[in-house]
């Protein structure tokens, strides 16, 4: 581990990603490289649920309609996250912001914390930089609809990139794999239009404030993290 990454004070993160991208395996990778938190909002969705916060109650009432979350409450609820201590250097978001709502009002709450009672917080001197996994359309239907799930023992495979030694055996411990029902490719298809359809905004809005970079996704792991990491620390310079 770098130790001066760890010690830097980085800008705000944004991750975005479609299904299949790969956007949550770089972000923990990114998070451990910088010794920052990963901030996901599925889990403060179900953190507040669970400890039966304000917020929380709030929340499990609109779910339970079946209704969407509004962006005021999923708002608040990032806005607590980030008053606590953990994210003075930085911090990266996953699955936040969805809307251009969402980013205005993190635009605005950055723009708080840098005069907030005469004091700044480290990472809202820093433009947030957004960090783009692009994957082809096949490709992500190969990584989302390869997939094949032990029920016993929960281990993953694909059966294009890391199939099983045995077809449709686990290697672990025999049990037969199976697909789950949103890895089905008519679920899959629909899955990644939803996600177009919802991000185009959110990605013209910041390319316009000249944030956003551009990760390609359809290599290895390893160098897409590199790439990752090499835009996080140009866009830190700017």
């Amino acid at each position: 581990m770098d130790e001066k990454k760890t010690e830097q004070v980085v800008g705000p993160i944004i991750m975005l990603g479609a299904p299949g991208a790969g956007k949550g395996t770089q972000a923990k990778l990114i998070a451990a490289a910088y010794a920052i938190p990963q901030i996901s909002t599925g889990d403060l969705f179900r953190e507040n649920v669970a400890n039966g916060t304000e917020l929380g109650l709030k929340v499990k009432a609109i779910l339970d309609r079946g209704d969407l979350v509004s962006d005021d409450l999923v708002d608040g609820m990032v806005a607590e996250r980030l008053s606590q201590p953990d994210v003075h250097r930085g911090f990266i978001l996953d699955g936040f912001p969805r809307t251009v709502g969402q980013a205005e009002w993190f635009d605005g709450y950055l723009k708080s914390r840098r005069g907030a009672h005469g004091t700044v917080a480290p990472f809202s001197a820093i433009s947030p930089i957004v960090v783009q996994i692009v994957v082809e359309y096949n490709q992500l239907l190969q990584r989302i609809t390869g997939r094949r799930s032990c029920p016993t023992c929960g281990r993953i495979y694909n059966v294009h990139f890391q199939p099983p030694k045995v077809e449709g055996i686990c290697d672990v411990d025999g049990g037969r794999l199976v697909v789950r029902p949103d890895d089905t490719e008519a679920v899959v298809a629909e899955r990644l239009k939803a996600y177009e359809r919802q991000t185009l905004p959110l990605v013209a809005y910041y390319k316009a404030k000249g944030q956003l970079v551009d990760v390609d996704g359809n290599q290895a792991v390893e160098s897409v993290a590199a790439q990752a990491l090499s835009a996080i620390e140009n866009g830190n310079r700017l």
